[in-house]
This record gives structure tokens, sequence and C-alpha cells, in this order.
């Protein structure tokens, strides 16, 4: 049996929680780290070896998987659609999504994506941006032409006081 550690992380932006599963004593403890991925880093690496990490892909990117992959930490970023969750299990907190995590990754079943180059990821960052952005602009003009369709808006309806004249 391998001993080590096997860490779960629930991360945002400005927070992180970890899911501490300690492979020689069975020991699950949850505690908060810091979010920048550097400090993230040099905490893991204080935690018993070999150390074993998972959190799932997200809009914080993988610059935290990246910084693992340098110092020799085994970080698996984990598809969010493909991590198993029981039926009725409803309930959503850090604390459970990071133990989640750290004991589906000890048991071997979690699906990992593909961590993309840096540059590969800011293209993709600003493609999904473009879209975003040209989304917004439609549904905008969408809800301007529905309102314009309003029959007290309504351009056709409307006549200026210069050709109002008598209905026939």
């Amino acid at each position: 049996m391998v001993e080590g550690s096997w860490v779960g992380l629930d991360v945002h932006a400005r927070s992180v929680v970890a899911g501490v599963l300690d492979a020689g004593s069975g020991e699950l403890r949850t505690l908060g780290v810091p979010p920048e991925s550097e400090l993230t880093v040099a905490w893991l690496q204080t935690l018993p070896q070999p150390t074993h990490v998972a959190y799932e892909a997200g809009p914080t990117g993988y610059g935290l998987a990246r910084a693992c992959a340098q110092v020799g930490i085994a970080c698996t970023v984990a598809a969010p659609s493909k991590i198993p969750r029981a039926p009725g299990d409803r309930v959503k907190t850090d604390r459970r999504d990071a133990e989640r995590l750290a004991r589906l990754l000890r048991l071997g079943e979690l699906v990992s994506v593909r961590v993309p180059e840096p540059g590969e990821e800011a293209a993709r960052d600003l493609v999904r941006a473009r879209e975003d952005a040209r989304g917004d602009l439609m549904r905008a003009r969408d809800r301007l032409s529905k309102l314009l369709l309003r029959p007290s808006r309504s351009r056709s309806r409307a006549s200026s006081p210069a050709t109002a004249g008598p209905v026939m």
C-alpha cells in the first residue's frame, strides 16, 4: 500500500479548501489553504509524500496543475460532469466537495481532463469571451426588438404629426 497524502481541493478565486486523506492513518481532515498557486504548492510539499492532488476543472484555470507538475506532485484536474454523486446528495459545501474529491482520488474514480498549454488556455479564454460578448449583444438586440413590437411602441403605428391625417 502506498503511503502518502491524497488531497482534494475545492478551488475558488479567493479561497481554497483542502480535504486531506492520510494514507498511513486513514485520517481525513479539512482546512483552508492559501488561494495563490505557489503558496498552495508550498503547503502541499509539507504533507507526507508522495502527495496526490485533485481539483475540479473550472474558471480558475490550470495554473495550479502546472505548478504542481513543476515540483513533481501528481495532480488530477477532474471533469466536473464525471464526478460520481449520490442521487439524493444535493448539499454542496466546500468542505464536503474537498473531502469527496480526496476519497474519489484515493479510489481512482476521477476522470481527468487534459491540461492545456498556457498559450492554448489563453486562446480558449479569448474565444469564449468573444462568444459571450456576441451572445450578450444578440440577447440585447432581441429584447429591444421585442420591446418595439409592443403596440404603444411600434414604428408602424406611430406617425409623425406632419403626416397625420384623417383615418379612412
